[in-house]
């Protein structure tokens, strides 16, 4: 299988990045508190990493959500409350693997055609109908329609018509996935491999 890569990020305004450079993440696990005294300890007085008995239950749910069939996901520690031990210099470890795919981006009210060699058929890992960056499918684009960089809307659609079949073609249209930011214009991401049949 594919190697486990693993990122650790200090509490604080720190950008917790996992990306990769072939295929989609698929996060393993996540831990978001302190589980030892060194890891992000440098500097600290020893009253905020004395306690390695914290961490918060379901990061590995919201690490998931995120990053799961993205090429790359950014994410801020201050996503994550309540406070599993306050007064606790906490840190945020991802591991996760990059799993081989095919990977489609098509921009709002374009056709996205997903298909497989003879013999195979499609298999989606993740699909998302929205905006999250101000550059993707930008070209000619008001300001304004760009300007929500975090309009996130996961779809189960693409997986429900494409999942079986040799090709595929899907709307990245509200008509198809609803409009989940309105005024924004929005693309479609989908990761998906292709499978003996």
């Amino acid at each position: 299988g594919a190697p486990t890569e693993t990122v650790t990020t200090c509490e604080g305004n720190n950008v917790h990045l996992l990306s990769c450079d072939e295929g989609v993440i698929s996060v393993q696990s996540a831990f978001y508190g302190r589980s030892d005294s060194v890891t992000c300890s440098v500097g600290r007085p020893p009253q905020q990493i004395t306690n390695t008995g914290c961490s918060l239950t379901g990061a590995v749910e919201v690490l998931k959500r995120r990053c799961d069939g993205k090429r790359s996901c950014e994410l801020n520690t201050g996503v994550f409350s309540p406070d599993p031990c306050r007064g606790t210099y906490k840190y945020l470890q991802t591991k996760f693997i990059c799993l081989p795919s095919i990977y489609r981006m098509t921009c709002e009210n374009s056709a996205a055609h997903l298909h497989c060699a003879e013999g195979q058929v499609i298999s989606v890992y993740s699909a998302d109908y929205g905006r999250h960056d101000h550059t993707t499918c930008s070209y000619s684009q008001p300001p304004t329609s760009v300007q929500n960089a975090d309009c996130s809307h996961p779809t189960s659609k693409v997986a429900e018509s494409c999942n079986g079949k040799n090709s595929c073609i899907i709307s990245a249209s509200n008509s198809v996935f609803g409009d989940p930011c309105v005024g924004t214009y929005k693309y479609l991401e989908v990761a998906y491999n292709c499978e003996c049949e």
